[in-house]
């Protein structure tokens, strides 16, 4: 059976989909629900912030990453065992790729059959709401979109906005949070935050779900995510398993925390044995490692950190040159350079110098958003001339990008050459989903059983 599934969406960023989304999430998890969290799109932050935060498990769900019928299986397998599916939407609901729906939250709650609630700010509003909410509803004949929470509204003005809009969409309104200025949640940057702040945020989050349960109908929304048909995905092929359990090493610590959680356990799936290590701290790469995975984060604010810590940079830098397969993406493709400008644009910190090149702020941001990488040359990941789809979000550059794939806009003429590839290296700003292609994931487990086996000749 399908867990209950529902998904919160707005009409644009901004509208508040994310507060009331922890306020959901955390009024659950106090019930004992055992919600399950997803985000819509390639954001990093969000579900780290449902899953470190507020503890429910949470993962990504991306169409462009993954298509439809791994996008249902993952919902599927992850969803097993909860009470709840709650889906975080993405920007305005039907706010897709180049101007279209493609990838967007509407696409997601489509391909899903997800029941929508539109999450809608009500400061200053009055019967116009109530022309939104319709304007929403039937902008798409299968919208998906079945009801309202209101957002920033007061408790007297609250019933007459409920009635004006239950009378002229027909759409049911499932209450409202009013403005909570005090748990306010602008910077959910977890590798940044400490651990006073962590405690802080879950302060903010306790009294969300406080007024959660007093002012929206919980109940209401669980029966209608109960509502939603059962998933039934089809079973995905993947390849047969490497032997041998070798270890990839993983770097997580606060610099670098940017991971995929279903990628991860695809490498699993796949026969690596993922053992976490932290660049900050550890003077040296666990034992046994025999292929290394340099995920994104934030290297730049810990740049004096990892370049005091002399020993492990070294190490890195002569493991690569020796051949020990390495997945970099963009913040661990940063510190694989020779120097890393820090955030204040004041230093330039040596790195572990896998490159020639220097890394630097420009002070904007990059490229950005959806590409599909075609490889330009054989290496770790592929052979030459396959895709698979990736994503840009960076305001650092570098003097030497890489030139091994041919990055594409989709719907664009716009591209551009990134990123180095090897027989053992993938490195550069290009953030990917291993099950976007399960044969990436299998291919790097593969390329570390190799090393192992040659270490122990």
């Amino acid at each position: 059976m399908s867990a209950p599934r529902l998904l919160l969406c707005a009409s644009a960023s901004g509208g508040g989909k994310t507060t009331v989304t922890c306020a959901v999430l955390q009024a659950l998890m106090d019930r004992g629900v055992n919600p399950v969290a997803f985000k819509c799109g390639p954001d990093y932050i969000d579900p780290m912030f449902h899953s470190e935060i507020i503890g429910a498990k949470s993962r990504n769900l991306d169409l462009f990453f993954l298509g439809a019928d791994k996008t249902r299986y993952l919902l599927e397998q992850n969803s097993a065992g909860a009470g709840l599916a709650l889906i975080e939407g993405v920007m305005g609901y039907y706010d897709g790729i180049a101007m279209s729906h493609k990838a967007s939250a509407y696409h997601l709650a489509r391909v899903t059959q997800t029941p929508a609630v539109l999450v809608l700010d009500g400061r200053g509003s009055a019967l116009t709401i109530a022309a939104v909410v319709k304007g929403m509803a039937g902008f798409r004949q299968d919208s998906g979109i079945r009801g309202v929470i209101l957002n920033r509204v007061s408790p007297m003005l609250y019933p007459r906005l409920k009635a004006c809009i239950e009378a002229e969409t027909g759409l049911a309104v499932y209450g409202y949070l009013p403005s909570l200025p005090d748990c306010a949640l602008e910077s959910r940057h977890l590798g940044l935050v400490t651990a006073g702040e962590v405690a802080n945020l879950k302060e903010k989050l306790h009294k969300l779900a406080a007024q959660a349960e007093k002012s929206l109908d919980l109940d209401g929304l669980l029966a209608l995510a109960s509502s939603a048909p059962a998933l039934d995905p089809k079973p995905i092929d993947l390849p047969e398993p490497v032997e041998g359990a070798p270890v990839i090493a993983v770097a997580k610590d606060k610099a670098f925390c940017f991971y995929y959680a279903d990628g991860l356990e695809l490498l699993e799936r796949m026969g690596a044995r993922l053992v976490e290590f932290s660049p900050l701290a550890d003077k040296a790469l666990p034992e046994g490692t025999c292929g290394l995975y340099l995920g994104g984060g934030y290297p730049e604010e810990f740049a004096r950190e990892l370049a005091d810590n002399h020993s492990l940079p070294r190490e890195i830098h002569d493991k690569i040159l020796h051949g020990l397969p390495t997945v970099a993406e963009c913040g661990g493709f940063l510190y694989l350079h020779r120097h890393l400008g820090d955030a204040d644009g004041r230093y330039d910190w040596r790195m572990a110098g896998a490159f020639s090149g220097d890394a630097h702020n420009t002070g904007k941001l990059g490229r950005f958003g959806y590409v599909t990488l075609t490889a330009q040359k054989d290496g770790l990941l592929c052979q030459a001339g396959e895709s698979f789809p990736a994503h840009e979000f960076h305001y650092w550059d570098s003097t030497t990008p890489g030139t091994d794939f041919h990055a594409q806009k989709p719907q664009s003429d716009r591209g551009w050459d990134c990123a180095f590839h090897t027989q053992t290296l993938y490195a550069g700003f290009p953030h990917f989903h291993f099950w976007a292609r399960p044969e990436l994931a299998r291919n790097f487990a593969a390329a570390a059983r190799r090393y192992m086996q040659e270490a122990l000749l």
